[in-house]
């Protein structure tokens, strides 16, 4: 008697166990043409965080990880909407699994909008004065020839330029 207790008790426990979670993914079709690139950028984008930041000042460490996040989102954005070399399925399997920036994708196929570097550039309330940062202005209208942006590095990414 002891013994079918025992049995329905440990029955009882594997049928409330929770199901172990597998890191599976199922790649799309194309994705082996895009992988070499989107690992490359992954890689660079590592060594870009481990690199270390002596002399630098604090917002300058970022520019390189900035950079990187912007042409990985730009390597998916072309792919899908300029060139047409992948498919539907492939580009929303990049922007789920976090290779693109689905924000800054949607603001580059708005007008006006086609060259921004980051979404944070374009934050009022980021910027001194309540208005858009400082690459965001034309190249024609500045009155300092060189400027970098302050949270990205950019040096101009204002539609007419």
């Amino acid at each position: 008697m002891n013994n079918v207790v025992r049995v329905i008790d440990i029955a009882f426990e594997v049928v409330n166990m929770p199901k172990v979670k597998t890191n599976r993914i199922k790649y799309p079709d194309g994705w082996e043409l895009i992988e070499p690139t989107l690992r490359e950028l992954d890689a660079k984008m590592r060594e870009a965080e481990n690199d270390p930041n002596d002399g630098k000042r604090k917002c300058e460490a970022l520019w390189p990880i900035f950079k990187i996040a912007h042409q990985k989102s730009q390597y998916i954005y072309d792919l899908y909407y300029k060139r047409n070399e992948i498919s539907k399925e492939l580009y929303e399997f990049c922007l789920e699994q976090g290779y693109g920036d689905r924000n800054l994708i949607a603001k580059w196929k708005k007008s006006g909008y086609e060259r921004l570097c980051c979404l944070q550039c374009m934050q009022p309330r980021d910027h001194n004065f309540g208005t858009t940062c400082v690459c965001r202005v034309p190249k024609q209208l500045r009155e300092a020839e060189n400027v970098e942006c302050v949270h990205c590095g950019c040096r101009g990414c204002a539609s007419g330029d």
